[in-house]
């Protein structure tokens, strides 16, 4: 593997957690493959690895990303991967008014909806 690959997994793990990054990678199959060597190589490898702006801002720009395009799946990994960000609670709910003025009350709801959710889990469990 190349060294943005390699550069991608170490980032991957310091932001979701080995346990996440191990369940993935369980499920990777050669269908997906080349799928996960690009999000690894460019969105871990690239973008998360650029000390440009912190990881605090990297997350809660993510969660504002995903919440703005309704790609709520994904919304629940990175208010797990707060924990290791450094972005607050207080900084998810800035970023979610933030959504609800810019791109819609709706979105911003179901993304506080899905954060209450997984703050809740994160509260019970320790993944």
């Amino acid at each position: 593997m190349s060294d943005r690959f390699d550069q991608g997994m170490k980032t991957r793990r310091e932001v979701l957690g080995d346990a996440h990054v191990d369940r993935a990678e369980a499920a990777k199959t050669d269908f997906d493959l080349p799928f996960q060597t690009l999000i690894t190589e460019g969105a871990w490898g690239t973008v998360w690895s650029s000390d440009k702006i912190s990881r605090r801002e990297r997350s809660m720009l993510t969660l504002a990303l995903l919440a703005a395009t309704g790609n709520f799946e994904e919304i629940p990994m990175h208010i797990r991967a707060t924990a290791r960000t450094g972005a607050s609670k207080e900084d998810v709910m800035e970023v979610f008014q933030h959504v609800a003025i810019y791109a819609g009350v709706p979105k911003a709801n179901h993304a506080i909806k899905l954060a209450k959710q997984t703050y809740a889990e994160m509260e019970t469990s320790h993944d």
